[in-house]
This record gives C-alpha cells, structure tokens and sequence, in this order.
C-alpha cells in the first residue's frame, strides 16, 4: 500500500495543477455557448483544435516517455541535452514544413475563411512542443511547485486573454467606441482570440521555463539518439493512432454527414459541446497519467510492482465510476445552465454524453494497461492495437455518422475504446502477468450503467422537473458511495486522511 501512498501524493501535487489548468481550459471552451449565439459559428475553432492533437503527436514523436523510460539507466542530463536538441530541431523542420504547406491545409481543412488559423495553430504546437522536456524535467526531478505554478500561469492567462477579448472589450465598445480599447481590438478576428490567447498562454509558460531551458548543453549524443528513436519510434504510431480515435470524427464530421453546410456546421459544434462534457473524465485521466506513468517506470523493478499496478487500477476505475455518475446523473444541470444562459439549442444531443464518458473510462482503462509494453520494451504490440482502434474508428464513422449523426460518431469512439481495453488486456497478461481484480472492476462499471439507466427511467415520470432530477442523482450518487466504501472497507481503511475513517 505503501507505493499506493506515494502514487497518490505525486498525484496531489501533479494531478492537481492539471486538473487545475485543464478545469480552466475545459471552462473557457464551455463559455463558448456563451460568446457565440449559434453552434455553427464554431466549427471552423473546432476544426483547428481538432488538428492540434495530431501534428502535437509528430512533433514530440514520443520524446516524453522515452525521457522516463531512459532516466532509468542513462546520464540524465546527457539524455535531456541529446533529446532537447533533437527536439528543437525537429519543431523547426516540422514548423517550415507546415508553413510551406499553409495554403494546402486551408484547402484541406475547409478554412478559407480564417486563414489565419492555421497561423496561429503552427505556433501554438511549436511552442508548446518547446516545453515538453522541461515539464519532463521538473517531473522527473519531483519539482512539484515549479511544475504546479508554469502549468497553471500559462492557463491563467489564456483564460484571460480569451474573456477580456471576447467577454470584455465588445462590451466597452459598445458604450464608447472610442476607447483606446479599439486600436488593440479587431472585431473580424472573432473566435480567433481562442487561438491568441492560447498562444499567449504558451510563451508565458515557456518563458517561465526558461530556467531548464538554458540547462540544455549544445551536446548530442547520438549513439544515445538512436537508441531512443528505436523505443518511441513505435510510440508515434501509437499517438497518432490515438489521436484517430480521438479527434477523427470531429475532423471528417463536416465531409462524411449528408447534410448542407449550416446544418453540417451546426451539428459539428453540438457535437463539439457534448464531447467537451464527457472529457470531464478524460480531465481526471490525464492528470492521473502525469503522476503515473514516471510512478510505474520507478516502481518497475521492485519485486510487488505488479500487485501495486493492480491496486491502481482498481481505484482509478473506482474514481472514474464516480466521474461517470458526476456526468450521467446530474447532465439536467448541464441542460438547464445551456437553456437559461445561452441557447437552448446548445443543449441538444446531451443524451449522448455518457456514452462517450463511458467509451472515455475504458480509454482510461487502456492507459493504465499500457505499461506493459512500456516496460517490456514492446511498443509495437500498443501500435498494432492502436492501428486496429483507429481502423474501427475510420470505418464505423464514414458508416454510423450519415445514419445517426453524432450519435454515429459516439458509437464509434465507444467501440474502438471497448476493442482496445479489451485487446490490451489479453496481450498484457500473456507477456507482463498482473492480477487484475477483473470481476470486480467489470461489476463495478456494470453498477453504474445500470445505476444510470434506473435515474434515466426515473426522471421520465417527471420531465422537465430539474429538482426532481437532482435530487434522485444525488441519492443514487449517495447509494454507490456507500457500496464502495462497504467493499472496499479494508482497503480505504490503509489509506491516508480517510483511513481513519474506516479503521474500525
């Protein structure tokens, strides 16, 4: 219980400046609704945010994982200096390339009408690819405040470049418009301050890390080089496929649904919105995942790693069961703060969201199962399985989304993430043994679907009753705490801060 213990305390301090400075993010993008009457006027900022992920995944080429696996049995500042300057020079072929090719991706994208955009985009990626080994760095180091305050600063001002542009300036012109105000204002930029502000975050965050930056010594080893290329090398592969999976139905949503351009548009943006909601739980993940995947390479070599693994996982799909409640049983709230604080048609499509917050626990799921080929060197075995997930996703996208719209699109991210978890799982246990409390975990996923569909038929009796809806999410909410901790009581029991509660 011991590595338990000191997972969730790297947890605490590098999951909380995550949850942190993504909660800040995931409010600006739920603003949206707010800035922006009509859904469709959204879509070409969708469209760019989609891209993002993909070209990130080119850029760092899996430069991040190898840090930690390498800092295992390397020099490590032989190692940060050979992959930082493998970095840097990487970001500025890659960030030439994109510019020679900024007309083709405008064509490519549909975004003839922000040009700029993709201006924007280069950036952003470039820079925030610059602070990828420095936050490696600080992780690594166990350097939580320095790693805490560059995380959330750089959010911070996104945020509020974003609400002074979009939120405050529109308004003070209004009453008088010749406020010095309008010669830093441009209103045919638009949702464009999205991207500004952004971009704003990440030169901040980057010029507070200059620190490890200017640590970087003009010195490449490249035997080391190529022996790290061989391990992430496969891990690109697994990104991108990861990235399909993610963002594919969000990118080809516009060109595959049999529908005019407004309507398209207008769906994408609904579609948008509703994703927003179900990566509540992808927040949880991926701060998870910050303490995490260095905890299981440190951990590796200790005689117990693998029962250790199999506590985390128990408890993260606990904690993730919880967060699919948060989203299913209390998603009237998020109907009735669309319909009285924006438009009522941003609140369409909201049943589909804990499908996908579902199809977001197994990915979760699948993260934490990949440390077997992380540790065991098998990184293609994570391409193949990400190759077939995007293929699942590729195909049942071009065929559910002209039949089912959005919905189309949910059913396919929750398939590819079923198949992965699943197929990471039988390989896992054949080439790196962990005894998974499988019928427990499956029983307790089981549960809370099932606990979802009792509050959904419940909430029939009474349509439309926002309190009524509440007040049963709280109570079913209410009865699986309960269970858990009758369960789990001797294991809560070992823990800190609730241990005593549980101690007798």
């Amino acid at each position: 219980m011991s590595g338990i213990k000191k997972l969730a305390g790297q947890t605490l301090w590098y999951g909380v400046p995550t949850i942190a400075s993504r909660f800040l993010g995931y409010l600006m993008n739920m603003a949206l609704p707010f800035f922006v009457a009509m859904p469709e006027k959204t879509a070409d900022l969708v469209q760019v945010y989609t891209i993002i992920p993909f070209l990130n995944v080119l850029y760092a080429y899996g430069l991040e994982t190898a840090y930690f696996r390498f800092s295992q049995t390397h020099d490590k500042q032989k190692l940060y200096n050979t992959l930082s300057l493998s970095l840097l020079f990487s970001s500025i072929l890659f960030t030439l390339l994109l510019l020679l090719c900024k007309d083709s991706l405008v064509n490519a994208t549909d975004l003839n009408q922000h040009p700029d955009y993709i201006l924007w985009m280069i950036a952003i990626i470039a820079v925030d690819n610059l602070n990828t080994l420095p936050f490696a760095k600080l992780r690594q180091e166990n350097r939580p405040k320095r790693y805490a305050f560059a995380r959330v600063a750089g959010i911070v001002l996104n945020v509020c470049v974003v609400i002074f542009f979009l939120g405050v300036v529109p308004k003070i012109l209004e009453s008088n418009p010749a406020s010095f105000l309008s010669n830093i204002y441009n209103k045919d930029i638009g949702l464009g301050y999205y991207l500004l502000g952004n971009l704003c975050g990440s030169l901040f965050t980057l010029l507070i890390l200059s620190k490890e930056i200017r640590q970087i010594k003009i010195r490449f080893d490249f035997t080391l080089w190529k022996e790290v290329m061989r391990y992430s090398a496969p891990l690109i592969i697994v990104g991108l496929g990861g990235m399909v999976n993610d963002v594919l139905s969000r990118l080809i949503y516009r060109h595959v649904v049999d529908l005019p351009q407004q309507q398209a548009d207008h769906e994408l943006g609904i579609f948008a919105n509703i994703f927003r909601i179900a990566l509540l739980i992808t927040i949880m993940i991926q701060a998870f995942r910050m303490a995490a995947e260095p905890f299981f390479f440190n951990k590796s070599k200790d005689e117990n790693a693998p029962k250790t693994y199999a506590r985390v996982m128990k408890f993260f799909v606990i904690a993730c069961c919880f967060m699919f409640l948060f989203i299913g049983l209390f998603l009237d709230a998020f109907r009735w703060i669309f319909i009285t604080f924006a438009n009522r048609q941003w609140a369409e499509g909201l049943e589909v969201v804990p499908l996908l917050a579902l199809g977001n626990i197994f990915l979760g799921i699948y993260y934490n199962l990949s440390v077997w080929y992380k540790l065991t060197n098998k990184n293609m075995y994570g391409a193949y399985i990400t190759i077939c997930g995007a293929a699942i996703t590729i195909v049942l996208n071009i065929v559910l989304i002209p039949i089912w719209h959005y919905t189309g699109a949910a059913v396919a991210t929750f398939c590819c993430y079923l198949f992965m978890m699943v197929s990471s799982y039988m390989l896992g246990q054949k080439y790196y043994p962990i005894p998974y409390a499988v019928k427990k975990l499956i029983s307790y996923i089981t549960l809370v679907v099932l606990i979802y569909f009792i509050h959904f038929g419940v909430v029939k009796l009474l349509p439309n009753n926002y309190l009524f809806s509440l007040g049963t999410g709280f109570v079913l909410f209410a009865f699986f705490t309960w269970f858990v901790s009758r369960v789990e009581a001797k294991e809560l029991a070992k823990m800190p801060v609730v241990g005593r509660y549980f101690s007798k």
